[in-house]
């Protein structure tokens, strides 16, 4: 009797070990075999991370994170932070846990960084290029990575939410001239979360073709709320699916709930699972 639960004791440890070591550490997946078209030179200089942020990507990648109990859904998640910084953690990596725990396949992207001193990228160019890549390199991978190719959604954070912006709203972005198979593939995400997102790149007219959106800001977020309010009316008007939550106080960079300073906001991902179930997301 005594070994039998000395054996479930170990079980237990063995599962909550695995489970706790899964969750901090996702697989890296670079974007280019090479490093990125260009900047193969610069592929191996080494990342700066310190606390909440990460610096110095010349190696665009995404991290992978597999929920126990997959659906078939998988998003592709930007995080924020002015294009200086990445907020990997906060808006990556817990954005990542939640996505996880409602079945949903999540990558993380490290872009290249265009506000940094001296950064020779460009947003339209480089930071375009990396988020269409990471959009292309999951579809070629969707069967290994047991995800449905044509479920697959972006969600940007603040600046992340620009970066969601360009590839969002151009329908026909497959590459031509290349040899490159992956480059032939679709990158335009299948739906779209927008948190407090910037207000670059938002087109002034919202085409039919547009994915379908969920939106949420503060009332309060001088920087980030009117992007959604723009983003609605057209949406409206091109008869798009969206929808939005406009939260009265909260500021930015209210992140997954964790640093929200009203109570409604600390419950705010439970919306985002409200709307893939009542758009059937979930349905495979």
């Amino acid at each position: 009797m005594k070994s039998e639960i000395k054996f479930c004791l170990y079980l237990f440890f063995f599962i909550f070990c695995n489970q706790g070591f899964s969750q901090q550490n996702g697989t890296k997946i670079g974007l280019w075999e090479n490093g990125a078209p260009g900047f193969e030179n610069r592929k191996d200089e080494p990342e700066q991370a310190q606390d909440w942020w990460v610096r110095n990507i010349h190696n665009p990648s995404v991290t992978a994170y597999f929920p126990e109990k997959p659906n078939g859904m998988a998003v592709l998640i930007c995080p924020g932070g002015g294009h200086e910084n990445l907020v990997f953690n906060s808006e990556g990596k817990d954005a990542a846990a939640f996505l996880n725990s409602i079945g949903v396949t999540a990558f993380v992207l490290k872009y290249r960084l265009a506000r940094t001193k001296d950064s020779p990228y460009k947003l339209e160019t480089h930071v375009k290029q990396d988020a269409e890549r990471a959009m292309r390199v999951i579809r070629s991978r969707a069967a290994e990575f047991k995800i449905d190719a044509n479920r697959i959604g972006a969600m940007g954070f603040s600046a992340g939410g620009e970066v969601v912006a360009l590839i969002a709203y151009n329908a026909n972005n497959v590459l031509k001239n290349t040899s490159d198979p992956i480059d032939k593939i679709d990158s335009q995400p299948n739906f779209q979360i927008l948190v407090y997102p910037g207000p670059l790149f938002i087109p002034k007219e919202i085409k039919a073709d547009a994915p379908p959106a969920f939106l949420l800001a503060a009332n309060d977020d001088s920087c980030c709320s009117a992007p959604i309010i723009e983003l609605l009316n057209g949406y409206r008007k091109a008869n798009v699916p969206v929808e939005m939550h406009l939260y009265s106080k909260g500021g930015h960079a209210f992140n997954m709930g964790k640093r929200a300073k009203t109570n409604s906001l600390k419950t705010w991902p439970q919306r985002l699972a409200d709307w893939f179930e009542d758009n059937n997301y979930f349905v495979k």
